[in-house]
């Protein structure tokens, strides 16, 4: 693995593949663990202090849960039905692309939302930002690390984008908390923008693997028919 061999061919589709999962998961794990914040950021459950414990309890379940149920799970399905036939690159820029666009949505005109009592509408966009994560990247940045390295390093490379991830969990997760408190809501949502935006740019430089065999994608099959073609030179030549 830390061969030049393998960072001429591998490397940079390691960088790739981990910087992906770590942008991801930077807009991904911040949005689920501090849903209730944004939906009291926006009016759309009451704030804590109003609340009983149980009511508060109750009013959150049930807004994660339609928002699950409504945008979260389908995009599961969505991936499961297409993913073969439009392919991992396409679903994963087109995932990043749209939930880009809808965090700018929501946080440029972040004051419309709030203001105006357009709670419906933002919670709209916000739900689409979890389908488009779900029929997106949340999918193919799991796949496709266990799909373009050579088999003898496929664990360990895809072990290394996955522990990339959970840093990008872990950034989400207390830098959220911190950066609401200190630049707000809305400047945190542009941030979770921009990382979305990086991750598409990312996205550009990871192979396609959509009808290729795990030993195509990973140069695999050429390096069996360049050792093949040399022990026939070799042999020849001992004849």
């Amino acid at each position: 693995m830390f061969t030049k061999r393998f960072l001429r061919r591998h490397g940079l589709h390691l960088l790739r593949t981990a910087m992906t999962w770590f942008l991801l998961d930077i807009a991904y794990y911040s949005q689920n663990l501090f849903q209730k914040d944004i939906f009291s950021a926006i009016r759309w459950i009451p704030e804590a202090k109003t609340m009983s414990a149980l009511e508060e309890v109750y009013k959150i379940a049930r807004a994660q849960t339609l928002i699950a149920l409504c945008s979260t799970v389908p995009g599961y399905w969505f991936t499961v039905a297409l993913i073969d036939r439009i392919g991992r690159f396409t679903i994963q820029l087109m995932g990043f692309f749209f939930m880009t666009v809808f965090m700018f949505a929501l946080a440029i005109p972040y004051h419309h939302w709030t203001m105006n009592g357009n709670q419906i509408g933002f919670v709209v966009m916000y739900s689409l930002t979890f389908f488009f994560a779900n029929f997106g990247p949340n999918a193919t940045t799991f796949m496709v690390p266990a799909e373009i390295f050579p088999a003898r390093l496929r664990s360990t490379c895809h072990g290394i984008s996955a522990a990339a991830g959970k840093a990008g969990a872990m950034v989400g997760a207390f830098g959220f908390l911190y950066a609401q408190n200190a630049i707000g809501v809305r400047n945190v949502l542009l941030l979770l923008g921009v990382a979305n935006f990086l991750g598409m740019m990312f996205t550009f430089l990871v192979p396609e693997s959509k009808g290729k065999s795990l030993q195509e994608i990973s140069g695999e099959a050429e390096e069996e028919t360049t050792a093949n073609r040399e022990s026939t030179l070799e042999a020849g030549f001992q004849v």
